[in-house]
């Protein structure tokens, strides 16, 4: 008999399905968080204002950055890497958190 097992990002917020996971920062403590796309652009919305009028003191900019924090294209980021990781023989599940060596593998790869 044959098991499948199915990993759900879930929105740390409402527990709906999330579409991806927002790292920030904030009092020198790095924090993630799983959100869905409107609680995700709610969230961009909330912190715009601060953004804006804040000094950028470390980490980098992505390629292709359009400065909401998602890469060029229509997926969402987790999508792309996991497209990328298929491309480049690490296997991937179509769901769920991506694994965090193949996310820093996919960083290193487009650094």
């Amino acid at each position: 008999m044959a098991q499948r097992i199915v990993y759900r990002l879930e929105d740390d917020l409402d527990s709906t399905e999330a579409a991806e996971t927002i790292v920030f920062g904030l009092d020198s403590v790095s924090y993630e968080i799983d959100l869905s796309e409107p609680n995700a652009a709610q969230f961009r919305d909330v912190l715009a204002p601060y953004v804006a009028a804040a000094r950028r003191v470390g980490g980098r900019r992505r390629a292709g950055s359009t400065g909401t924090g998602r890469k060029r294209g229509t997926g969402s980021p987790a999508t792309e890497i996991r497209a990328w990781a298929t491309e480049n023989g690490y296997q991937v599940s179509s769901r769920g958190r991506v694994p965090a060596e193949v996310r820093e593998a996919y960083e290193r790869a487009h650094a």
